[in-house]
């Protein structure tokens, strides 16, 4: 088990950057694929972005790729979201899991992770 806190979050016009940061309490982090996924108001919760243990397999929605990149620093706990060209759509909040079992063709699947962080707003405004 691990436990997630996301930071980062915040207000952001048209074209502007943010970075999403996720920190995993526990020993074994390095072991867990992680992903990001947001859900919009009014909306079911979507996946994002997600990426394997060792940082060398990422995946990523159609809508944000070339935009959002996933990353992740193993010595540090935490798992990093840098989003650029935001638009209003990418309005959410913005949580990150973790997954014990992390498989590429399952890692848009939110029952694929194990634990999820609090959340995090992202508001992208016109």
């Amino acid at each position: 088990q691990v436990q997630l806190v996301e930071s980062g979050g915040g207000l952001v016009q048209t074209g502007g950057s943010l970075r999403l940061s996720c920190t995993a309490s526990g020993r074994t982090f390095s072991a867990y694929g992680m992903g990001w996924f947001r859900q919009a108001p009014g909306k079911e919760r979507e996946f994002v972005a997600s990426i394997n243990w060792g940082g060398d397999i990422t995946h990523y929605i159609d809508s944000v790729k070339g935009r959002f990149t996933i990353s992740r620093d193993n010595a540090k706990n935490t798992v990093y979201l840098q989003m650029n060209s935001l638009k209003p759509e990418d309005t959410a909040v913005y949580y990150c899991a973790a997954a014990k079992f992390w498989r590429l063709e399952r890692s848009r699947v939110a029952t694929t992770y194990d634990n999820w962080g609090q959340g995090a707003q992202v508001t992208v405004s016109s």
